[in-house]
């Protein structure tokens, strides 16, 4: 961890699916970049396009996990859900603010979203990950060899997360 980390992944934060869990890991190396940004002053429009990103890629993970949520017919997806649209509907609106009415984006904003961020994990996504394992589902919960040999290798469209 940085002195300019907001939050540190550690695997206290594991789900026990490891998708979930990588997909995790970018959310926390993502809020760290615009933790520094700020920090570091860099600027609106770099604060706004790490934002942008986030967002981005908030949804992408959102969808992942509902997806995974629906295969296994988890008992407290629509709970779920909500939580996610909730989320997402408060940094949508803080994006609107930032673009049209110049508001900067600040550190309690951070520690909304790390707060957020942690919590959602340790108890929804938790839960989660203890209902895949109880559905019989734990032998898929990790990536194969091939899996985990190809995510670890940089691909060029990775510039575009």
């Amino acid at each position: 961890m940085s002195a300019t980390d907001l939050i540190e992944w550690s695997d206290e934060f594991s789900v026990g699916i490891q998708e979930i869990d990588e997909q995790h890991k970018v959310l926390v190396g993502l809020l760290n970049q615009l933790h520094k940004a700020i920090r570091e002053h860099h600027g609106r429009a770099t604060s706004r396009e790490i934002l942008g990103r986030l967002a981005e890629y908030t949804r992408t993970h959102f969808l992942l996990e509902e997806s995974l949520m629906r295969l296994t017919h988890y008992p407290g997806l629509e709970i779920h859900k909500q939580q996610h649209q909730d989320l997402m509907h408060q940094v949508e609106a803080l994006q609107h603010k930032v673009d049209t009415e110049n508001v900067a984006i600040s550190f309690e904003l951070l520690h909304f979203l790390r707060n957020w961020l942690v919590q959602h994990i340790n108890d929804s996504d938790k839960r989660f990950g203890a209902h895949f394992r109880k559905a019989g589902l734990a032998p898929y919960a990790n990536w194969s060899k091939d899996v985990e040999k190809t995510m670890k290798k940089k691909k060029w469209w990775w510039k575009f997360w």
